[in-house]
């Protein structure tokens, strides 16, 4: 029977940190409320020097409390940003479902995990319930390129195992694969003149970037991999031939080797730009973050699956088309999946979260923390 949750006490908190606006870069106000929350149940707080590094607010929070040592000990990861629109924001709960107003996110992508997280110590104190040590570790800057992660020191990090609460989707969820992330920056050149008076005379650097692009491979390339070109920046007014263009895509996949094979593809697109007269191109491609995939055999998945199963929630091991902090945990060789917590529509003003799952996901950590001290350990 799954434990009871107090519904009031968690719904009240998670449309508290929803309508506390932070936007990436900007998580300064969530985070000294955080602190404070965090504070009260008796953990350390430290905050790192990510800010100055990303040109943010704050930096990255890593929250530890001390456990009986018997037991093995956990760490989440939660991100406090949110994408944009976010000021303002204003949740309406209504059929047991939360919702924004319409003009901005809901922000339950990642608010919906800390307050799981938040309603989870809430019981844990209430109940005086045994633990091990717990970490918190609550990043920046995620929506933007994982930034908080990317610039973490994960030496800091004591926990045996974790896991990052940021899949979208009903409870249940483990994500054991995601991709690797390139981003191209493509400047295309030309050649300016008078729209009007002389347009024999200028080499239109948009039409020749849009020749480009529409051969490209975009969209689900298959499977496993994915493009996209996402932004385009360019001209200056209607009477003027443009002489640049800046282009700005990606290129996703859960396999390195068609990861490098597609960006190649498209670099090499690009670079006959320079065999015409009048134009060139400068190009430059990053890789933000790696690709992982987890043995369904190791102990954090079948944890969490143990967790989900006591909770009356079917596991479901999923790969996933998204980055995500996992990507970079998973990187620095720590044991880390990542959660579904009901997130639904993320990353739009129709973004929606069932109390429900809201309610699952604080019984799947509460089974977890049973669970490690009965001798699950990692």
């Amino acid at each position: 029977m799954p434990v009871t949750v107090n519904e009031e006490r968690l719904f009240q908190e998670f449309i508290k940190l929803a309508e506390i606006p932070s936007p990436s870069l900007k998580e300064r106000e969530l985070a000294d409320y955080l602190i404070s929350r965090l504070q009260g149940f008796g953990f350390s707080v430290e905050e790192d020097g990510t800010a100055a590094k990303i040109g943010g607010t704050t930096g990255n929070l890593l929250a530890r409390l001390p456990g009986d040592e018997r037991y093995p000990s956990l760490f989440f990861c939660c991100h406090m940003d949110t994408v944009v629109p976010a000021d303002g924001v204003k949740v309406i709960f209504e059929d047991g479902v939360f919702r924004s107003k319409g003009d901005t996110v809901l922000g339950g992508d990642d608010k919906a995990g800390i307050a799981a997280l938040l309603e989870l110590l809430e019981m844990l104190r209430e109940q005086d319930q045994p633990h091990g040590m717990l970490e918190i570790l609550l990043t920046v800057g995620e929506e933007r390129g994982l930034l908080g992660s990317r610039n973490f020191d994960y030496r800091k990090l004591e926990a045996d195992f974790g896991y990052i609460l940021d899949s979208s989707g009903s409870p249940g969820a483990i994500i054991t694969a995601a991709p690797a992330q390139n981003i191209f920056n493509i400047t295309v050149k030309g050649k300016s003149a008078h729209a009007g008076f002389e347009p024999e005379l200028g080499v239109n650097a948009i039409r020749i970037a849009s020749e480009v692009i529409s051969r490209l491979p975009l969209g689900r390339i298959d499977e496993e991999t994915t493009s996209n070109v996402g932004i385009i920046k360019g001209g200056k007014a209607t009477n003027i031939i443009p002489d640049s263009v800046f282009i700005q895509g990606e290129t996703r996949s859960l396999k390195r080797e068609k990861l490098d094979d597609l960006t190649s593809r498209i670099v090499k697109e690009f670079e006959k730009i320079k065999q015409i007269p009048g134009a060139d191109c400068e190009i430059s491609v990053s890789l933000e973050y790696p690709e992982y995939r987890i043995d369904t055999k190791q102990q954090v998945i079948e944890f969490a699956a143990k967790a989900m199963e006591r909770a009356g929630i079917k596991p479901r091991l999923e790969t996933t088309g998204g980055g995500s902090d996992a990507n970079i945990f998973n990187a620095a060789g720590l044991q880390a999946a990542n959660l579904s917590v009901g997130m639904q529509k993320a990353h739009t003003t129709e973004e929606y979260l069932d109390s429900r799952d809201l309610v699952r996901v604080v019984q799947i950590l509460w089974e977890m923390i049973i669970l490690s001290t009965e001798g699950m350990k990692a």
